[in-house]
């Protein structure tokens, strides 16, 4: 099964926006709402060509909605400005999608779903928007989510920090809904363990010097730094800064600073570093990694194998509503991906949609083994990651 998706899916897989209409209609339009330019613009085109590797499964199978397919369009939330968020997402609604995959980023999420996705009825399913504050927005039942929130992943830093024996530390927090977030709930479960926050400082990004937020957060004595933030913005600067004047031994790094860039820029500067990423290490993630290597898929950014199962979930759930109507989709998210059903693995997309057709229930699993609870969050799982030889390597999954 795998081998012979991964020779057909990887002519189709990044090709779903110019998905023709064949004889059963026009093709069905889905957004692809993520930050493309802003401070996660290098993370963005390896989550967007993953949810095309699942979107060119879909459309190679023949199977989906008697024959239909979907096209991606994309817009750029830019992941810093709620405004461009909401303006972007209103114009692939005047373009006629039938549900919204994004936005990237917590703030912008926020905005798209309050401002566009509720007073037009469409589905939301972002692949990496953690904030817990959008588990308590009015969504009417539109707004899901592939990747965990942050009050998991808080409790999961705390927890591997202390397990290195690290008590005592510094914390910096881009200033918006993600970083406050998760600095709060760290903040929280640290304290929990017997820890101390010496400092936490929020940053501003797109400032051209960091030297005074990096000297208040080392006056504070604390040997090591959680650095919430950005790796294509204000954090990678704050680690930049902070390596300058020898402020510090060692950096945590949450998910919005796992990335390629950082590695590329620093990574000789950063052995023994660590943090976390949402995802998992097991055969999953190895059948996903293997698909997304043969289309060209290569980098280790976060939030790929979460983009790969949002779009399947679409499309999924569309065939399980037997409808591409707005109204539809968001009833059936929660069939498709939860127990009970056939599980559906990665590359395993047109049984699904089979089973579907047939009348059957399916449990998607994927990659990163999807169950939505009801406010329409996933559960996940965390890697831990720490550098070494200038690569990320996967210690342990919690």
């Amino acid at each position: 099964m795998l081998k012979h998706l991964l020779a057909t899916t990887t002519a189709l897989s990044l090709a779903t926006g110019a998905a023709l209409a064949d004889g059963h209609g026009g093709p069905i339009k889905v957004g692809v709402l993520m930050g493309f330019t802003g401070p996660v613009e290098s993370l963005t085109p390896d989550m967007a060509a993953s949810a095309g590797l699942a979107l060119g499964e879909i459309n190679a199978s023949g199977l989906f909605l008697g024959g239909r397919q979907i096209e991606a369009i994309r817009g750029d939330s830019t992941c810093a400005d709620a405004a461009a968020a909401t303006a972007a997402a209103e114009r692939l609604v005047g373009d006629g999608v039938t549900a919204i995959l994004g936005a990237a980023c917590s703030g912008a999420t926020g905005a798209v779903v309050t401002n566009v996705a509720v007073p037009n009825g469409v589905l939301t399913l972002s692949p990496s928007a953690t904030s817990p504050g959008l588990s308590e927005i009015d969504d009417r039942g539109l707004f899901f989510r592939t990747a965990p929130s942050d009050a998991r992943q808080g409790e999961v830093l705390a927890e591997l920090t202390m397990a290195r024996g690290i008590d005592e530390v510094a914390v910096t927090y881009t200033n918006n809904d993600y970083g406050q977030g998760l600095a709060d709930t760290f903040a929280r479960a640290f304290k929990a363990l017997g820890g101390t926050v010496t400092v936490s400082v929020a940053h501003e990004d797109g400032k051209a010097d960091y030297a005074a937020e990096v000297s208040t957060l080392a006056a504070s004595g604390a040997s090591e730094l959680l650095v919430i933030g950005y790796v294509d913005q204000g954090g990678r600067q704050i680690i930049q800064t902070a390596l300058d004047l020898g402020a510090f031994d060692r950096f945590i790094l949450p998910d919005g600073m796992i990335g390629d860039t950082l590695l590329a820029d620093l990574g000789d500067d950063l052995e023994g570093f660590f943090g976390s990423v949402p995802g998992s290490d097991g055969d999953a993630a190895v059948a996903f990694d293997a698909l997304a290597a043969t289309a060209g898929i290569t980098g280790n950014g976060p939030f790929r194998g979460e983009s790969y199962d949002a779009a399947a979930l679409i499309a999924l759930a569309m065939q399980s509503a037997g409808s591409a109507e707005r109204g539809d989709i968001a009833e059936h998210m929660a069939r498709v991906a939860n127990a009970p059903g056939t599980p559906i693995e990665v590359g395993d997309l047109a049984l699904g949609l089979r089973i579907l057709s047939e009348g059957g229930d399916i449990d998607y699993v994927g990659v990163s083994n999807v169950e939505f609870d009801v406010d329409g969050n996933a559960s996940g799982t965390f890697r831990e990651l720490e550098i070494k030889g200038a690569i990320f390597e996967t210690r342990r999954v919690w």
